[in-house]
């Protein structure tokens, strides 16, 4: 099973930015749906943004979209998630999740369906 590794959380005041990234122990380049969920204490885990490495297509939650973009870097099989103008509500652990082989749908993301998943990086936005 793919390995997962997130990093790059961290504290940052509101208006802030962060680069969270999602580096695979394997090829996620033929067509891999990639996703970022968080989780805050307390409220359930939901999807925030995916992407089909395949083609490029990306999925952006709209709580988040405008602030955050999702990328791939195909030589080191990582994802990225960019966060600007972060907001104290976006204060969670964040994760990053493969479904390897699959096409990204929305019904995936939002009912939580990928097979691999990381360990999670803290991002505390605060004043």
């Amino acid at each position: 099973q793919v390995q997962l590794v997130e990093s790059g959380g961290g504290s940052v005041q509101p208006g802030g930015s962060l680069r969270l990234s999602c580096a695979a122990s394997e090829d996620i380049n033929s067509g891999t749906c990639m996703g970022w969920f968080r989780q805050a204490p307390g409220k359930e885990r939901e999807g925030v943004a995916a992407i089909y490495t395949g083609r490029g297509n990306t999925y952006i939650a709209n709580f988040v979209k405008g602030r955050f973009t999702i990328s791939q870097d195909n030589a080191k099989n990582t994802v990225y998630l960019q966060m600007n103008s972060l907001i104290p509500e976006d204060t969670a652990m964040y994760y990053c999740a493969a479904n390897l082989g699959s096409l990204c749908s929305w019904w995936a993301i939002e009912h939580l369906e990928f097979g691999a998943w990381g360990q999670g990086t803290q991002v505390t936005v605060s004043s």
